[in-house]
Order: C-alpha cells, then sequence, then structure tokens
C-alpha cells in the first residue's frame, strides 16, 4: 500500500480510539480498509520520531497482523 499523502514521511500511524499502531508499509487487504477508515474518522496520530518504540513508548500496540507484533 502507498503511504497516504498526510504521512508521506511516516511509517507508523496510530488509532487514538483503540490505542493500536498500524505499520503503513506492511498493511495488505483488509487492512488497508482499517486505515482508510482511520483517516476518514480523522481519530490518528503519528509519532515522532517515527518509529514502532515511540509508539509503544506512548502506550500504543502493534496491529495484530503486522509483522511487529508477530515479533513483539
Amino acid at each position: 500500500m502507498d503511504r497516504p499523502k498526510q504521512f508521506a514521511e511516516n511509517q507508523y500511524v496510530g488509532d487514538k480510539r483503540s490505542q493500536v499502531v498500524y505499520d503503513v508499509d506492511a498493511l495488505t487487504g483488509a487492512d488497508e480498509a482499517l486505515l482508510t477508515e482511520l483517516l476518514a474518522a480523522e481519530t490518528f496520530i503519528c509519532f515522532g520520531p517515527d518509529t514502532l518504540a515511540e509508539a509503544r513508548n506512548r502506550g500504543y500496540r502493534p496491529h495484530a497482523g503486522s509483522r511487529a507484533a508477530a515479533t513483539a
């Protein structure tokens, strides 16, 4: 999936409602629909620095279907 234009420089995008972080570069199929819905709802957050460690530091957990969740 191509990164949304709002996040052209960000790999990790978080959902404020569920405290889940998505790796935009690793999304496929149904996961892309989740990201589309997230952007439409405008309940997203990006992290600085753009790392999974920073997302976890802020209380976000990796999406269950992501590579990061598999290695956690």
